[in-house]
């Protein structure tokens, strides 16, 4: 362990045991350590306590509790720890860092309740987060982002602005059509509708873009993942073999059009009872981890059955926006991890990440 004696000199703070201890700092998100190039700023304040300034290179704000707690003991002095995100990729797409594709091989699995509340997460981990709803035939944005019956407003007549949800630009083809009615549309004119909505949004600066994409292996996937260029996608799935025997097509399909599977995510995983408090695994038990293990992929997270989540979609809500909530956690976890496995997958090459439950 560092002493006092060790971490300050006369004038100035002795940074290397900081250095060092940041770099020894493991979790599912920080899967190599806090690197030195992270590091803003280290000062000794007027208490003798440290308080470390870092810009992150992806979403993970929420953990630097814990960061200051590990620093604390290992190092025997109060730290405090502050982090701003800045993201170091280049655009990709207009001034989007990364496209992120939330895909299912089959509808009813909680697709877009899992996108929503994934956007929700990266944005209160300190990133700026944009959605696309491209769910053509089954729009559910605008709902669960309590902004059913808002109409698009362009400022120029040629580009349409996103609609601000808490801090997270939307847009969706239920702007555009109107909810009780039927989109009937073929594939190639559904996939133009759905090219043109992404292109003509002034989505300004964005460090993810969240894409709801429709269930299947279909048309629409097909345009999204060749002409967008995607960072990679994340499969939502049940734990019942039927979704999982389609989620598995999914995966097949990105790998063949080369983009990344970056996980699973189990949606509707267990069920917890609010009696005994015991988890009963209404929908099989394993289904994810034994496909992620089959295909090399981890299973970023499994989500509950639960009823908060239900209520808080139909009043228009992002549970992920009740931090305190242990759902929330669930989902800023899984964000965290996607969004560290981003930068890793292109600054680190492969990396083997350990995955632990919040």
């Amino acid at each position: 362990m560092f002493g006092l004696s060790k971490l300050f000199s006369a004038k100035s703070v002795q940074k290397q045991p900081i250095i060092s201890a940041l770099a020894a700092y493991r979790s599912a998100a920080f899967a190599v350590g806090i690197e030195q190039d992270f590091i803003a700023d280290i000062t000794q304040n007027t208490d003798k306590s440290i308080t470390v300034k870092l810009n992150l290179p992806f979403a993970a704000q929420s953990e630097m509790p814990h960061v200051a707690q590990f620093l604390t003991e290992r190092l025997k002095i109060d730290v405090n720890v502050t982090a701003s995100v800045h993201l170091k990729e280049a655009a990709k797409f207009k001034a989007i860092k990364h496209i992120v594709l939330v895909a299912s091989g089959k509808g009813g699995v909680g697709k877009s309740t899992t996108a929503v509340n994934l956007a929700g997460s990266l944005k209160n981990e300190g990133a700026k987060v944009g959605i696309l709803d491209a769910d053509i035939y089954g729009p559910s944005i605008p709902m669960l982002l309590g902004l059913v019956g808002s109409e698009p407003v362009t400022k120029d007549n040629k580009q349409l602005q996103p609609f601000d949800a808490n801090g997270i630009k939307a847009q969706s083809i239920g702007f555009l059509v109107p909810s009780d009615d039927a989109t009937v549309w073929r594939g190639p004119m559904a996939s133009g509708a759905l090219s043109q909505l992404l292109n003509e949004t002034d989505w300004g600066e964005l460090d993810y873009l969240i894409v709801d994409m429709p269930p299947g292996t279909g048309d629409i996937q097909l345009t999204m993942s060749q002409k967008v260029p995607a960072s990679g996608t994340v499969i939502v799935t049940t734990p019942q073999d039927l979704a999982l025997a389609d989620a598995q097509k999914g995966i097949a399909m990105f790998n063949k059009v080369n983009v990344p599977v970056l996980g699973l995510i189990e949606n509707m995983s267990h069920y917890i009872c609010g009696h005994c408090g015991e988890a009963n695994h209404v929908f099989g038990k394993d289904g994810a981890q034994k496909l992620a293990l089959k295909h090399g992929v981890p299973v970023l997270s499994h989500i509950p059955l639960a009823i908060d989540i239900r209520e808080s979609s139909e009043q228009g809500k992002l549970i992920a926006d009740e931090t305190d909530a242990a759902i929330s956690k669930t989902y800023s976890a899984a964000a965290r991890l996607i969004a560290s496995t981003l930068y890793y997958q292109q600054h680190h090459n492969a990396i083997d990440v350990v995955i632990t439950e919040d």
